[in-house]
């Protein structure tokens, strides 16, 4: 029993370099090279997610005190505040 299909794919600008991977030898055929591609993907995703389950754990594990979210956006308030005033100082020099 055959485990894969056949599908049909649109790729645009995408085409070229599937075509360039083909045609210098890097892959045997179009298949092969979007296969490739996939497990490159799914290697990405699982990277990614390793990254994300870590900062999660590291938060969690976070023992300092919550900052309250007013305090965070009113002191981003008053970060931007500064930046601006100081580009209006420097464009009048």
């Amino acid at each position: 029993m055959r485990t894969s299909k056949s599908i049909t794919l649109t790729l645009g600008k995408q085409q070229q370099v599937l075509d360039s991977l083909v045609s210098t030898g890097e892959y045997e055929s179009a298949s092969e090279a979007v296969r490739a591609a996939l497990r490159a993907l799914e290697r990405e995703r699982d990277a990614v997610n390793t990254i994300l389950r870590e900062k999660i754990r590291e938060a969690l594990e976070d023992h300092r005190p919550s900052v309250p979210a007013a305090k965070v956006f009113a002191d981003l308030r008053a970060f931007h505040d500064e930046q601006v005033e100081a580009d209006k100082r420097g464009a009048q020099d």
